[in-house]
């Protein structure tokens, strides 16, 4: 169980929770919503114990399970396979049983032999406790379940993708909170900061099914209102522009029809209030005139202040970005060109002999399975990766603008200013902050370090980096994630219009129908084609 009271939280002087009290426990599936930069990630960082209120308290009872946006590093020398059972001790447990089984075999002494013997058998019977043989096949099936295959679980987290790294952490949480291995009934409750990131289609329905069934409590951001459709059986809506948080015991799809109920007797209360202290006012003026009725016309306009003070505020449309990518600066014909591109980490091979040309105003998709290398493929394109053969060539006149889905463009220690003034350091101040601006940046905010910002605002951000490039050649990777429906609206629509070149990594189809792309590259054969619509089914899955 986790419960909050008098929960307070601020960004700079911001505040984004006032005097709250929140209770969260065994049987709760909550959705926390609310737009980009309401607070969201900040409320789950605190309810997680990672990060303090600026006032009230937080008490924890039980096991918690925490998936921040942002991947944990950890050691990046261990498995993927021992970081996920480490989330029961497993990966030690079985260490020390294969130096214990050593010792028992090479150990001539008799009285050594029995201590490792015996050993043996008390670390023996704890893995059983903990599931054993049993747990690691539940580790297994979770992380299959979520794209990570036996061949990803034995690499070490340094040679994988910042995606498959989360996914990983991800498994972590779920196999901690899975007492199936156990035989047991698991009440963790689960923290969980968008989860579908970097999922395919077929993980993000299994893990649906997986939080919908989960007997412990849930608290879930997210975007995607399958999930929430699906899972929660109740919604916190954060009001940014109240600092309050609406709780409503109910179903994501009765928590829509709910509020849009309770907008419209807002909207019809206050309209009928207004018309009421209107009559009242025009009346005590009338009134006020006259000597003899002047107490009567205070009393009126009193009266009619009241009405209207008494009111619940009607909530205001949301503030959205306005983003426009930039008017492409003049290039040559073929601005970027790649050829017999490999990429290989250790042993293991990405992908081998990519080649392809980027043509003046062309829109490229790159479609594989997670782990096909497509992420790599754009960071040696943006120059943030070597090669291990083959090279990358700048065309004339070649502007890069690169948007990275971990935010790696963004210096997370410099403020929000600082960071943009890097990325535009032609730009005029006063351009720079009307354009910080028309991405919903102002006042303390260009003041705040990028690494407290939430994922929405990060994305903004590095959007904003881009706008101001005047790129001829943009590089995408996933820049639909973290983005509130309006704000994915604006990045579609910004889509649409650009007329320099796109070469777009995503798992998001309406981003592949804004872009109308000419060619698809796929990895890791590196295999090119013309594109048709025969490929958006694998869009999701890829």
């Amino acid at each position: 169980m986790i419960t909050a009271t008098g929960l307070e939280l601020r960004a700079g002087s911001r505040i984004l929770l006032a005097d709250t009290a929140l209770r969260i426990q065994s049987g709760d599936r909550i959705g926390l919503v609310g737009r980009n930069g309401a607070g969201k990630t900040t409320t789950l960082k605190v309810l997680a114990g990672e990060g303090e209120p600026y006032a009230g308290e937080v008490r924890h009872g039980g096991e918690l399970g925490y998936l921040p946006q942002d991947p944990r590093e950890g050691d990046l020398s261990v498995t993927a396979k021992d970081r996920v059972l480490s989330a029961r001790g497993l990966d030690t447990l079985l260490r020390d049983m294969e130096k214990a089984q050593s010792a028992m075999s090479e150990l001539v002494d008799d009285t050594e032999r029995d201590r490792a013997v015996r050993r043996y058998g008390r670390l023996e019977e704890r893995f059983a406790a903990l599931g054993g043989y049993a747990a690691e096949s539940e580790a297994a099936r979770i992380c299959s379940n979520l794209g990570l295959p036996d061949r990803v679980l034995a690499q070490t987290l340094g040679t994988l993708s910042g995606g498959q790294r989360r996914r990983v952490e991800l498994a972590r949480i779920l196999f901690a909170a899975s007492e199936a291995g156990a035989g047991g009934k698991s009440d963790t409750i689960l923290l969980l900061d968008e989860p579908t990131n970097h999922l395919d289609a077929d993980s993000i329905t299994w893990l649906r099914g997986f939080l919908k069934a989960h007997e412990g409590g849930l608290v879930v951001i997210s975007h995607d209102v399958e999930l929430l459709a699906e899972v929660v059986n109740k919604v916190w809506f954060l009001d940014a522009t109240r600092g309050e948080l609406d709780h409503y015991n109910m179903t994501w799809k009765r928590y829509q029809e709910a509020r849009a109920t309770d907008e419209k007797r807002r909207r019809r209360e206050r309209a009928n209030a207004e018309k009421k202290a209107a009559a009242l006012q025009q009346q005590a003026a009338k009134l006020g005139a006259k000597a003899t009725k002047a107490v009567a016309a205070k009393n009126m306009a009193r009266r009619a202040e009241q009405m209207l003070a008494n009111l619940d505020e009607t909530r205001q449309a949301d503030k959205v970005a306005h983003i426009k990518f930039p008017a492409p600066a003049p290039c040559g014909r073929t601005p970027l060109t790649a050829e017999g591109l490999s990429k290989s980490y250790g042993s293991l091979e990405i992908f081998t002999g990519v080649d392809l040309a980027i043509d003046r105003g062309s829109k490229v998709v790159v479609l594989g399975l997670n782990g096909a290398g497509k992420t790599t493929l754009l960071r040696l394109l943006g120059g943030m990766e070597t090669a291990d053969t083959g090279a990358v060539e700048a065309g004339h006149g070649l502007r890069l603008g690169y948007y990275a889905q971990e935010h790696e463009t963004l210096d997370h220690d410099a403020t929000v200013w600082e960071n943009i003034r890097h990325l535009a350091p032609d730009t005029g101040a006063q351009e720079l902050r009307n354009l910080l601006g028309s991405f919903l940046f102002s006042g303390e905010q260009l003041d705040q370090t990028a690494g407290t910002l939430s994922g929405g605002e990060k994305t903004r951000l590095a959007l904003a980096g881009l706008v101001s490039s005047a790129a001829n050649v943009l590089l995408l990777d996933e820049p639909t994630n973290n983005l509130d429906p309006a704000s994915r609206e604006q990045v579609l629509s910004a889509l649409r219009s650009y007329t320099g070149a796109v070469v777009l990594v995503t798992h998001d189809p309406g981003a592949v129908e804004a872009l109308e792309p000419e060619r698809v590259i796929l990895l890791p054969d590196g295999t090119e084609d013309h594109w048709s619509a025969d490929y958006l089914d694998l869009v999701q899955l890829a």
